[in-house]
């Protein structure tokens, strides 16, 4: 077999997915996602607070902030939390009711259906769109054609320049970018982040969604007879055939469904759904929509596709809590609250103590056991704060500080050499446990640190 016959064989050509423009309850609340989304996306560069970038992620100066929260590298723990639980919830509404976030919060999804917007604005209609495609290359269909992709690329170049206000703050890159001052790591974010919006959402679209989003692969792992999906009544729609509308079609042998097609016509991966729930479906329910209209115009019952579960469409009952439901919700919400505590509890301030360890302990002139340490002191918060510190656990201890005043700047990993002094007569044990007590000077924070106190073998 040639190289070329087994290409064939292996790869299918992409037949060009012209979705129908359509209007209904579920177009509605997928609009006002994606208006509120990418509003959010937009906006939150450009809004202060405290006198700074409401959310900003600045690299160099290792500080996230949102909103009134700073965090920095060491809360690790709290966004490994914060993603452990987003894919807890992915599970927890996938097995409940089905490619929600798919049908409306992906990003794919998202800035592929402003794509869309555009192109009908520009190019037209459904129908219109794959005329122009057909049609020989002129004047008129090249200045369509030059119209759509300067938009979209207009509107990838302020999507990649609003990811980047997200590390740089916007009004500063607005300057920057005007004055032709954009750092080499800037534009190439810029750059890339366009590039993937204008094609992502411009030329691959449902693609990305068959065959790279592994979402789209594993998703029946979650799904069983009781989750709610988007199917096909077959029992009431077949068979089909063509009708005038108010005839009723158990008279001449019908289903409810009359071929129209449009469920199909309107899909943005180009599925029928009638065939059954395939892997392709992103759950976007345009085709419900489209549906119920043809439905209201032939004065038939709406829901012929709707929201329901396999167990309903065979007659039984649906079961909403299951053990699936009930196992992933308690786990969510264990997570959730980890998660909440975990930032109440939070104290922007860390001390690490680090023991000398070219030395065991050493012996004073007035006979005290001695034993050296670094404090690593880490001022979490957002203004430069005054120290005192003390240690306990040993009768009689004593800290000496090399360093006067302890004081750390917002941000600064403050290194502070003490020595520690107790009596030989106060130790019970060869290595003793002490606390190193850290307290900002009015006394808002306060931080302990074990560590060991090593002194003569009895």
């Amino acid at each position: 077999m040639s190289t070329q016959s087994i290409e064939n064989s292996l790869f299918e050509k992409r037949e060009r997915v012209y979705p129908r423009e359509v209007h209904g309850r579920f177009a509605l609340l997928r609009v006002s996602a994606v208006l509120g989304l990418l509003g959010l996306y937009y906006l939150l560069p450009w809004v202060d607070w405290s006198g700074r970038q409401a959310v900003l992620l600045d690299l160099p100066a290792r500080k996230f902030y949102i909103f009134g929260l700073t965090l920095w590298p060491q809360d690790f723990p709290l966004l490994t939390l914060l993603l452990i639980s987003a894919a807890m919830s992915l599970f927890f509404f996938t097995a409940l009711a089905g490619r929600l976030w798919c049908g409306y919060a992906c990003p794919q999804t998202v800035w592929t259906e402003v794509f869309l917007w555009i192109e009908r604005h520009i190019e037209g209609s459904r129908i219109q769109q794959m005329r122009l495609d057909q049609s020989p290359l002129n004047f008129g269909k090249l200045k369509i054609k030059a119209a759509k992709h300067t938009v979209w690329i207009l509107f990838s170049l302020w999507t990649g320049f609003t990811f980047v206000a997200y590390f740089t703050p916007a009004r500063e890159l607005a300057l920057k970018t005007l004055e032709l001052r954009l750092g080499p790591w800037e534009i190439f974010w810029l750059l890339f982040y366009s590039f993937a919006t204008y094609g992502n959402a411009g030329w691959m679209r449902e693609q990305v969604c068959k065959y790279m989003c592994p979402y789209a692969r594993f998703q029946s792992a979650m799904f069983d007879s009781d989750t709610l999906v988007i199917s096909y009544d077959e029992k009431r729609g077949e068979p089909r055939g063509s009708r005038r509308p108010g005839i009723n079609p158990a008279d001449q042998g019908l289903g409810d469904c009359i071929n129209c097609t449009l469920c199909v016509q309107v899909c943005p991966t180009g599925i029928d759904i009638r065939d059954g729930l395939q892997y392709e479906c992103i759950g976007c329910s345009a085709c419900i929509d489209v549906c119920d209209d043809v439905m209201d115009k032939m004065g038939y019952e709406k829901g012929l596709i709707r929201y329901t579960t396999p167990n309903a469409l065979q007659g039984e009952k649906t079961q909403v809590l299951r053990p699936r439901i009930i196992i992933y919700g308690a786990i969510l919400l264990a997570l959730l609250a980890v998660f909440l505590v975990t930032l109440a509890n939070r104290t922007p301030l860390a001390l690490d103590v680090i023991r000398d360890r070219n030395q065991l302990y050493r012996e004073t002139r007035e006979g005290l056991i001695e034993n050296v340490y670094t404090l690593k002191i880490m001022n979490m918060d957002n203004k430069t704060r005054n120290y005192s510190l003390e240690v306990t656990g040993i009768s009689g201890i004593s800290l000496q500080v090399d360093q006067a005043p302890v004081q750390a700047a917002s941000g600064e990993v403050l290194s502070v050499p003490v020595r520690v002094q107790a009596d030989e007569l106060n130790l019970t044990e060869r290595s003793s446990e002490i606390a190193f007590v850290l307290t900002t000077e009015d006394n808002e924070l306060t931080v302990t640190e074990a560590a060991r106190f090593l002194g003569p073998v009895y």
